[in-house]
């Protein structure tokens, strides 16, 4: 071999030795998404729910452009305080959210309820002709996702479902990159979130004056069955299959909304296996904090594992042949893969040792390349706003409330995001695989 020469690997390993020599590292930084005012068109908005998600919504909305929130409804006295102090002691309150769907002065709602409460809003809103944000997940079971998508079809009606990351410039990027085929044919795609607190677990404080006589506490229970009063349920509803839909609604939707908007696989799963327990806290919950499932899109495995009693970072990687693309809350890396052998391989040690050195000679021979020549590696970066930021997506709704466009999660985006999660709950329970079958559009083993 020529002294000017050199194998693939040892020109990686002298790259790496000359600190970064050879290897080339691009970053970029993403704009976020404009707004632009449109002061000719209001959109007036009521909101449902003003609890932990509904007040942040409310906060955020009223900062928006052309936004203006005239009415909030829910069924705890003390959350109207809380509406009036973020919007102004004018602000129409009340318990019957019929009250601001017969408010024509009204164009769309906002609502963050529990999730059992999700499909009989939905339906009646757009049965009212206003548009919807419903936040996620869409429906709280599968068989409540397939009438919801009726129901706004039938209507015309906008929803759009709170699964704000699908909005993000960071997920936008992502799916061009996929698209293109930087990453080349898919092979395996990963995500993980971890928490390690009581909050984190849902261990929320209810308010310390709550009671029967400011709570509606027989309405708040809706379709689900009846139940004693208790201030931890009515705080903790997450916890508990009759009301939430535990991790896998409140925390693998936002893991699953991004996996559809950044690959395209806007479907329902082939399949889930699911696995998981209560492992941490053993409060009288009756949904898993440890849930680990894999999916399969196309043929495509997807594992998702969410850990309620360990901290660790959010992300996904998305394996392909070409590289891997990792994506977090503010950043995509690209590392790239050529994807060819860097020597003669393993198995020639097994020839004989005539046969091995005339083999290696003439590998070498035909792949070494001169050192100017060598293959770079390649790694791109991309920084940009969280794609947690829930200003764009709210945005994304009220544009759309405006200009009659599509939102970015609509009710069919939203309804298979949702049922992967209802699968993933399914496998738990069933101690099975289970699949979605389309023509009685239930989940079966």
């Amino acid at each position: 071999m020529k002294s000017n020469q050199f194998s693939r690997r040892k020109f990686l390993g002298v790259s790496a030795a000359a600190a970064g020599a050879g290897i080339a590292a691009k970053a970029f930084v993403l704009d976020p998404l404009p707004m632009f005012a449109d002061s000719a068109s209001r959109v007036r908005f009521g909101i449902i729910g003003i609890g932990m998600q509904g007040s942040g919504l409310l906060k955020t909305s009223i900062q928006l452009p052309g936004v203006e929130c005239i009415a909030a409804c829910d069924l705890y006295d003390g959350r109207q305080v809380l509406a009036k102090e973020i919007v102004g002691p004018n602000l129409f309150t009340t318990r019957r959210y019929q009250d601001l769907l017969n408010n024509k002065d009204i164009d769309c709602i906002i609502a963050a309820v529990p999730d059992h409460w999700h499909k009989q809003i939905v339906v009646d809103t757009v049965g009212a002709g206003k548009d919807i944000y419903c936040e996620k997940p869409m429906s709280h079971s599968a068989s409540d996702g397939v009438e919801m998508v009726a129901a706004v079809q039938k209507s015309g009606r906008i929803l759009q479902v709170g699964s704000q990351r699908v909005s993000s410039v960071i997920c936008a990027k992502a799916k061009e990159m996929i698209a293109q085929g930087m990453i080349g044919d898919l092979m395996l795609v990963e995500a993980s979130l971890g928490r390690n607190t009581p909050s984190g677990a849902w261990q929320y404080p209810p308010p310390p004056d709550l009671s029967p006589e400011n709570l509606d506490w027989n309405t708040w229970l809706g379709s689900a069955p009846k139940h004693a009063f208790d201030p931890l349920v009515y705080q903790r509803w997450r916890c508990w299959k009759e009301y939430g839909t535990g991790v896998g609604g409140d925390l693998l939707v936002h893991l699953m909304s991004g996996f559809i908007q950044m690959t395209g696989f806007n479907q329902s799963p082939q399949r889930a296996l699911s696995t998981g327990g209560i492992l941490r806290w053993k409060d009288g919950r009756n949904m898993p904090d440890v849930h680990a499932t894999i999916f399969e899109y196309s043929g495509i495995p997807v594992y998702m594992r969410i850990n309620l009693g360990t901290e660790t970072s959010e992300g996904y990687r998305f394996m392909g042949s070409k590289g891997i693309l990792d994506v977090n809350h503010t950043s995509i890396t690209f590392t790239a893969q050529d994807g060819v052998d860097t020597g003669p391989g393993w198995n020639v040690n097994s020839f004989p040792k005539s046969l091995r050195e005339v083999y290696v000679s003439k590998w070498h021979a035909e792949h070494d390349v001169p050192m100017e020549k060598a293959p770079i590696t390649e790694t791109v970066s991309y920084q940009g706003i969280s794609y947690d930021e829930v200003k764009p997506h709210l945005w994304n709704f009220f544009e759309a409330v405006r200009s009659r466009k599509p939102v970015t999660e609509d009710a069919v985006f939203g309804h298979r995001a949702a049922l992967a999660c209802h699968m993933a709950n399914e496998s738990y329970f069933r101690k099975s695989a289970v699949y979605w079958d389309e023509g009685s559009k239930s989940i079966k083993s």
